[in-house]
């Protein structure tokens, strides 16, 4: 079967690079390259090389090699031949077992005309649970960090995937026992530092990743498995929430098309992971930070597409929970996935749009339990002449503030004064609308990993913005975030208002987001799932008023990529 792979990956191509016309290379006359260098036959070039990157390029070859090297004039180089097609990312709850992980081989091998990399989250809620294992070990004593239920439950997990795929266990009983004494090296600390922490959630990709691998070998296809703190993902030493360094870019590449050309594989990719750049430590890159690392190995070498595998059929008009009859969007810029990820629609995480955006590479977001549905496509334009609105996003358990001085008023200083105490708490503001003497604002609730903002650090804020202004604090709000084509933002506000003044519902606080591409309004908590319903309704479900005959509300679409 691998053989019958690698002979069916040969004919992918994309973009064609632009060379200088130094070209030398025994198996073809000096050309504008119209053959695949190392193929007997006229193949496009695919390779798409960064113009920062590369000045001036010349190439070289030998009838022996399946790949080439396009070396730049100051000694770096790029392949020319792509040694592969795309990304595919996987989610936990993709590879929550060993019958969803055979769906996903089965998946991969659907595509026989893909040389994919894949990038791979911790099975299930793996995360979560080392995370619980590490927070109970503090306090539980060494004796009993064996028996730590979270712990438990990991390891009946994975071993009971690796004997259902027919995988030999010690590709992850060495990090099994691993895992152990990094918990009994907490309890004996009666600490959790944010190092050690980003160490312990590594186990959960490192032992998934292992065990797809080794199980796609089992099935005849030859995969490599790669620790990405190994493979070049350079971070910041920011821990649990690291960012990822240029030097990732050119390491990866390197790494990855030196491998290819020795010995063909599939990689599998530990995602959410990197290595500190200083200390050299394990990093990871947020909740969700999978997405992040596919979109950087797409970035890396130029890939033409990045595909997001979720549990779901791609990027939906609005939470399905609350509105069952959400419709999946077809087409999304980065600018509207980037207002969804970042205001509550758990399908790409927030950052990860940025690479792909930086290197204008178009990310799939596919439903790995439904492969036939075509999903949603993410570009850097679409046609908006059509598109009302995109999306509707609600964030709940939103923490509100007023905030009113008339002593500030004409005074400078007022806005770097209030928000330099949430800067020195670490805390996120969401929304913000201001006048001349007052600010309105929203607080993120989940801060890092999803932990709830506390009491004690609410009062601390309201102490402290207390010394320059009247404070009001007003929780369990809501946010709605309306994503649309903002030429049409009148008429979008113009319906949101009619089904909120049918409902009876007062917004507390509106603003439009700098990206002009999502309109934010606060409510209560308690009125959130009607009005999302409502609104739903009103924009995607609704027969056409007279108004809206001039423009229709259908989601648009992308360009022809050329």
């Amino acid at each position: 079967m691998a053989s019958t792979m690698q002979l069916s990956w040969v004919s992918k191509s994309t973009v064609p690079v632009a060379l200088s016309r130094r070209v030398c290379c025994q198996c073809q006359p000096p050309l504008w390259l119209p053959w695949r260098i190392g193929f007997v036959t006229p193949v496009p070039l695919v390779r798409r090389v960064s113009s920062e990157r590369v000045a001036a390029l010349r190439v070289s070859c030998s009838k022996e090699t399946e790949s080439d090297v396009v070396e730049g004039e100051s000694g770096g180089f790029a392949e020319t031949e792509m040694s592969y097609t795309c990304v595919m990312k996987f989610g936990g709850s993709s590879v929550a077992n060993a019958e969803r992980m055979r769906e996903v081989a089965n998946l991969i091998l659907s595509f026989p005309e893909e040389r994919p990399i894949i990038v791979l989250s911790a099975m299930g809620k793996t995360t979560n649970m080392l995370l619980l294992a590490g927070e109970k070990a503090v306090s539980c004593g060494v004796t009993n960090a064996d028996s730590i239920d979270e712990l438990n439950i990991i390891k009946d997990l994975h071993l009971r995937t690796v004997e259902q795929l027919g995988v030999d266990r010690n590709v992850i009983e060495k990090h099994l026992e691993e895992l152990e004494q990094l918990l009994k090296g907490i309890a004996m600390m009666k600490e959790l530092t944010p190092r050690t922490q980003d160490y312990l959630v590594s186990f959960g990709e490192c032992m998934s990743t292992r065990i797809f691998a080794a199980y796609l070998n089992t099935l005849g296809v030859k995969a490599r498995q790669y620790d990405a703190f190994e493979m070049g993902i350079i971070t910041t030493d920011d821990f649990t929430n690291a960012d990822i360094l240029e030097a990732t870019y050119p390491a990866v590449a390197k790494r990855l098309h030196s491998d290819w050309v020795s010995d063909p594989a599939i990689p599998i990719v530990t995602g959410f992971l990197g290595k500190a750049r200083k200390s050299c430590a394990v990093t990871t890159l947020g909740r969700g930070g999978s997405d992040l690392t596919a979109t950087t190995i797409g970035k890396a070498l130029g890939l033409p597409e990045i595909q997001v595998w979720k549990d779901v059929d791609g990027v939906l008009t609005c939470d399905p929970n609350i509105c069952p009859q959400a419709k999946p969007v077809p087409y999304l810029t980065f600018d509207e996935a980037a207002e969804l990820a970042y205001f509550g629609a758990q399908v790409l995480h927030p950052q990860s749009m940025r690479p792909a955006r930086e290197s204008d590479i178009p990310v799939r977001v596919k439903n790995s339990y439904n492969p036939k549905a075509p999903g949603t496509l993410i570009a850097k334009t679409r046609d908006m002449s059509k598109a009302l609105l995109t999306s509707i996003v609600l964030k709940r358990n939103v923490t509100m503030l007023d905030i009113v001085s008339t002593r500030m008023l004409g005074q400078f200083g007022f806005l770097a004064k209030v928000f330099s105490i949430f800067e020195e708490l670490g805390i996120s503001v969401d929304v913000v609308a201001t006048s001349e003497v007052s600010i309105s604002l929203t607080l993120d609730p989940s801060k890092l990993w999803s932990r709830e903002l506390i009491q004690q650090e609410l009062d601390y804020v309201v102490e402290e913005l207390e010394k320059i202004a009247v404070v009001n604090l007003l929780k369990t709000r809501s946010i709605i975030s309306l994503i649309g084509n903002v030429q049409k933002s009148s008429l979008i506000l113009e319906k949101a208002f009619h089904v909120l003044r049918t409902l009876g519902i007062t917004v507390q606080m509106i603003s439009q987001g700098a990206s002009k591409v999502n309109i934010s309004l606060v409510i209560n908590d308690s009125e959130a799932d009607q009005c999302v319903r409502a609104l739903h309704k009103a924009f995607f479900e609704s027969e056409l008023s007279e108004l809206e005959n001039e423009c229709i509300p259908r989601n648009g679409s992308v360009p022809a990529l050329s």
